[in-house]
């Protein structure tokens, strides 16, 4: 069975080789690091300022912004629609790395 054709991971470490994958230009990359510090600045901005606003608008903010790079970019589907809690995960473990 190929990565692709896999339901699901039991760990993290077996799904990181899987979103590398989906992430492989660089392109991409760069996308969903800007995305995932925009949410953050946006929850930050939430909390500071009591902006409840800013705070339902993260996640719409750091997926939209990967979701164009998933589109125009590397021009497949986010795998954030089959493994949201991984994703997540991989986003910030793509951020610290960055």
């Amino acid at each position: 069975m190929s990565m692709e054709d896999k339901d699901s991971f039991s760990t993290y470490a077996e799904f990181w080789p899987y979103y590398l994958s989906q992430h492989s230009k660089r392109a991409t990359r760069l996308w969903h690091v800007a995305g995932t510090f925009l949410a953050l600045a946006a929850i930050v901005v939430s909390l500071a300022f009591f902006k409840p606003v800013w705070l339902l608008l993260a996640p719409v903010i750091g997926y939209g912004v990967a979701w164009i790079a998933h589109r125009f970019v590397e021009k497949n589907h986010p795998a954030t629609f089959r493994y949201p809690l991984w994703s997540l995960r991989g986003d910030f473990h793509m951020l610290g790395l960055w």
